[in-house]
């Protein structure tokens, strides 16, 4: 049975049955790392925290479809779907963070995947999204979630460079090193749109409203 098969760009999509492998594997993860997070800290998601991160991944996906540049190997600059996959953290902390936005990643890979080698998918798609999830250690400071979000999406960058620096530098332009392409080909997407939502998160009007979308999703919840 096949799993995969080779497209003209040298590179795999799945076929039915890794489809099938591929999500029921990453479920079973994520469930996993769900619950060794819960019994560490003693204490489950509760119905509201999963309906307001489920909310997020959701509106994060929708988002990233609508790209307002694409570029060709990869990346693009989309309508804030980084700031909604940060939320989870923004709202709950840490764990629910990178567990967020790790589902997130194994989303896009399975609605959009893009397949080189094995440990290129991890790294571009559970390692870099769930790297968003780090927003959650700035969830109880002051303008945290535009403190959260350069953290995320910096985390993503790294991730995003060691993967184009090893498993991309054949496709470098002309006269650039794999590293230094690396760095300027994933900034270029992730930084344009990062500075972008962070202009809009600075508008107090918005500022406010997120203030309030996180007092409801809190609302309740044991400390």
């Amino acid at each position: 049975m096949s799993f995969f098969i080779a497209t003209e760009d040298n590179s795999y999509s799945l076929t039915t049955a890794g489809f099938v492998v591929t999500a029921i594997f990453f479920a079973v993860l994520l469930l996993v790392a769900a619950a060794v997070s819960g019994e560490k800290k003693g204490k489950k998601m509760g119905a509201k925290e999963l309906a307001f991160c489920a909310m997020s991944i959701a509106l994060a996906s929708v988002t990233s479809m609508m790209k307002l540049y694409e570029f060709p190997f990869g990346g693009s600059v989309t309508l804030f779907s980084m700031l909604f996959i940060c939320l989870p953290g923004y709202f709950y902390g840490l764990a629910a963070g990178l567990l967020s936005a790790a589902a997130y990643g194994v989303l896009q890979f399975l609605l959009d995947p893009y397949i080189l080698f094995p440990m290129q998918v991890i790294v571009d798609y559970l390692l870099a999204f769930g790297a968003l999830g780090l927003s959650g250690l700035f969830y109880k400071s002051k303008n945290g979630l535009v403190k959260g979000y350069l953290l995320g999406i910096l985390g993503r960058y790294v991730f995003a460079v060691i993967s184009g620096w090893i498993f991309f530098g054949e496709y470098a332009w002309e006269g650039w090193g794999a590293l230094p392409y690396s760095l300027a080909y994933n900034g270029a997407y992730i930084f344009t749109e990062g500075a972008v939502t962070v202009i809009f998160l600075c508008i107090p009007a918005v500022g406010r409203a997120f203030l309030r979308v996180k007092d409801m999703a809190v609302s309740g919840r044991r400390a």
